[in-house]
């Protein structure tokens, strides 16, 4: 195990490297130009010249890279041009809120995709089945963004049960329960469509291990149909079911930036937005690389836990 551990770190580093790359490059090619969007009523050209040849902007894309490569492997991110603090530290005040977004969204997701899964398998073609499945497409086929501002509407301007949007209360707020109130709008858009993914492999992962001849075996034993189906059937479905799960996590990551703008959440999609329109280069990929390395972290721990329940996968991986 700790073998194959190792394996999957050392193929990460490649992963994080090309990520590091692609982010670059695109960053380069967004319009506008750093220094006049830092210096705004100021940028003279004597002016914006300065701030390229401080910053390194006028030195080529080769040699800014290596730069900020050389510092990320010190664990520097740079500076931020807009916020004129270290991104690291910027980067650090986000990411506890996405990850507390992230994780109610896969918990949410995680929870309503199984049983909706296995209760849709269980009564194939029945009512339930159709139902469930109903919901899925219709869940899956919802735009995120879309779906947060209709709640929002609903349930917090028209009935007022929910804040608009924030983190906590501007007056009064701070509590777990208070957090709790202002979570559950973005946490329940952003788990919307992974529920339905993750319903639809359920059920077909499902379906798949109820036609198997051991279970069959299980219930001409006299099993009782609960047994069968949560000591035999869901357990051995789970193995499959598990990397989708992981896959879902990453997407609740890159799906928290557009939540994040829509419900105001301090998180890293937010900042990504706002460092965007700031042409704000250091905060982008720092952002973006630190999202990445939780992806490729989340996909190892799922490849771990898938491996320990079927440890016949281990020579299969190799």
């Amino acid at each position: 195990m700790l073998s194959y551990v190792a394996k999957r770190l050392l193929l990460a580093v490649p992963v994080l490297f090309g990520i590091s790359v692609i982010v670059f490059l695109i960053i380069s090619l967004i319009p506008g130009d750093p220094a006049m969007a830092i210096l705004g009523a100021y940028a003279t050209p004597e002016n914006v010249a300065r701030i390229n040849r401080d910053l390194g902007l006028d030195q080529p894309l080769p040699v800014q890279f290596g730069t900020w490569l050389a510092g990320v492997l010190q664990g520097d991110l740079g500076r931020s041009y807009s916020l004129n603090r270290p991104v690291v530290d910027e980067v650090a005040d986000r990411f506890g809120p996405t990850l507390i977004l992230a994780l109610a969204s896969l918990a949410l997701c995680s929870l309503f995709g199984v049983v909706a899964g296995v209760a849709a398998a269980v009564r194939q073609y029945g009512w339930t089945d159709r139902v469930l499945t109903l919901l899925v497409l219709i869940g899956i086929s919802t735009p995120s963004f879309f779906l947060g501002i209709m709640l929002i509407l609903w349930f917090s301007v028209g009935l007022g049960w929910f804040p608009t949007g924030g983190m906590y209360a501007l007056f009064g707020g701070g509590g777990v329960l208070d957090l709790l109130h202002h979570l559950a709008l973005p946490a329940v858009t952003l788990a919307v469509v992974a529920t339905g993914v993750i319903a639809r492999l359920t059920r077909l992962n499902m379906l798949e291990v109820l036609r198997q001849d051991y279970v069959r075996t299980a219930r001409a034993k006299g099993l009782r149909e609960s047994a069968v189906i949560g000591r035999h059937a869901f357990r051995n479905a789970l193995v499959n079911v598990i990397p989708v799960i992981g896959i879902q996590a990453g997407f609740v990551l890159g799906g928290a930036v557009y939540v994040e703008t829509v419900f105001q959440w301090p998180g890293i999609g937010r900042m990504l937005v706002t460092a965007i329109s700031m042409r704000d280069i250091l905060l982008v990929q720092g952002g973006v690389l630190v999202v990445a390395a939780s992806f490729v972290s989340i996909n190892l721990v799922t490849d771990v836990v898938q491996v320990a329940l079927d440890p016949r996968l281990r020579t299969v991986r190799r």
